[in-house]
């Protein structure tokens, strides 16, 4: 039920900051969002599993606050990020 290691790869590829990066915010919530929409997918199928739906409200939440610790120290990035991952309208 987790990303696959190209998917990750490919997000990662996508939201670093530099060569190196590999855990900046903006590679954790690209992350998120991505077993986010995973898990919203897999509702779709199996409306009954609480389990699972518990873990995604934790990562809800904890990408909820990796954006407003965004949003604290650098607002530009975090316009940029919710608008490349189309996470708000």
């Amino acid at each position: 039920m987790s990303l696959t290691k190209e998917r990750k790869q490919e997000l990662i590829g996508a939201h670093r900051r530099a060569d190196a990066d590999t855990g900046s915010a903006e590679i954790q919530i690209a992350l998120l969002t991505g077993r986010i929409t995973q898990l919203t997918d897999h509702f779709k199928k199996h409306s009954k599993d609480f389990a699972s739906r518990r873990g995604l409200l934790a990562m809800v939440s904890r990408r909820r606050r990796l954006l407003d610790y965004l949003k604290r120290v650098a607002p530009q990035r975090y316009l940029d990020i919710i608008q490349k991952l189309e996470i708000r309208k």
